[in-house]
């Protein structure tokens, strides 16, 4: 090639690029969102996944999308993330949606119901089993959309102060207990309270309840519950697998060049991946603790866990004769649950049970 011809081509090209540049910025525009948890700082994997999130985006996108997290309180209090991204005080929250109940019973199912999905069938619900379009068609109600972001697994039962025997031990308890399940348990005698997660251990430590349920082993041990309440009761049956959201203000996501749209969803992917996985690996070795520091590990009586999948269905068939979404939402997940459990109980479960048996042999 003649050296005239190379330069004039080389020109053309750097002339090019010199007007394909502005198009280009103008594409991936500098964006910068806040957003509030649900949690507070010190239960660094629940609060982290927040924080997992907005790394991702970050380097998803070369960091021109910058997501700034705050704990619960610093903007506005843990319970009322849902209300600062709807009205647009904050563009997203990390939240467990069962939180706003009071505001629609509806908003429990997203997160997790008592007798629901582990955590593996409330993903393939949520991400392929059409779950996470029904929810977006009621989230779009409250001008969020969302997204899971995390997921805890199956939750033990919660510390007590007194020993339960039978459901009648449950009369008159005061239980801190999320969503739905209080409502159950208020079937069973109990009387719930929801209270944030940084303000448990006082109630509990004053009396103020007597019982009081957060995640898991890791967690719980970081607030210090054993300290206060001896008994620790499995499994959560109301959380079999607790969904953590990411809701994003839904006129300021709609907003977003489609590239960050996808990015935020794979970065949510990753967390909600991420924040299971982190759970399995600390839950295992804070339960040990736990025990040795002198926790007292007990399963619910039988009776205690057939009358409260009673009066799970009995709320349930209540609240569905009043709420057309409610029932919409459920009778999508327990269909889902009813053929998911058929596979279990042909594989997974067998598998299982058959290692744990082999385990406890030793």
């Amino acid at each position: 090639m003649k050296r005239r011809n190379f330069v004039k081509i080389a020109g053309a090209g750097l002339a090019a690029a010199a007007v394909a540049k502005p198009a280009v910025a103008q594409s991936a525009p500098e964006v910068k969102w806040r957003l509030t948890s649900s949690f507070p700082k010190s239960l660094d994997t629940i609060y982290g996944g927040a924080e997992v999130l907005a790394k991702q985006v970050a380097e998803l996108t070369d960091g021109k999308f910058q997501i700034q997290v705050f704990a619960a309180g610093e903007i506005v209090p843990g319970l009322q993330a849902l209300d600062a991204v709807q009205n647009g005080t904050v563009e997203a929250c990390h939240t467990a949606t069962y939180y706003y109940v009071g505001k629609d019973p509806t908003f429990a199912i997203p997160a997790t119901v008592p007798f629901g999905l582990n955590a593996r069938q409330q993903n393939s619900w949520l991400l392929q089993g059409g779950g996470n379009e029904l929810v977006n068609e009621f989230f779009k109600k409250y001008n969020v959309i969302g997204m899971p972001t995390g997921n805890t697994g199956v939750q033990m039962g919660g510390w007590f102060r007194k020993e339960i025997k039978t459901v009648a031990d449950m009369s008159g308890l005061k239980m801190r207990i999320g969503g739905i399940a209080g409502q159950v348990l208020q079937k069973l005698g109990v009387v719930p309270q929801q209270i944030a997660g940084g303000e448990i251990y006082p109630a509990l430590e004053k009396g103020t309840i007597d019982a009081a349920e957060w995640v898991g082993p890791y967690d719980d041990e970081k607030l210090g519950f054993n300290k206060v309440a001896p008994f620790y009761y499995y499994p959560g049956w109301w959380e079999g697998g607790l969904t953590v959201h990411s809701l994003f203000n839904l006129e300021k996501y709609n907003a977003l060049p489609k590239a960050y749209q996808a990015a935020l969803l794979n970065a949510c992917a990753y967390a909600n991946q991420n924040m299971q996985a982190r759970y399995d690996m600390q839950n295992p070795a804070a339960l040990k603790r736990l025990v040795q520091a002198g926790a007292q590990l007990r399963p619910f009586p039988q009776d205690v866990m057939e009358a409260s999948w009673k009066a799970t269905n009995e709320l349930y068939a209540e609240i569905s004769a009043k709420n057309a979404e409610f029932k919409k939402l459920l009778d999508a997940m327990v269909a889902y649950r009813g053929d998911q459990y058929l596979w279990w109980q042909v594989a997974e479960f067998t598998f299982d049970n058959f290692m744990i048996r082999n385990r406890t042999r030793g």
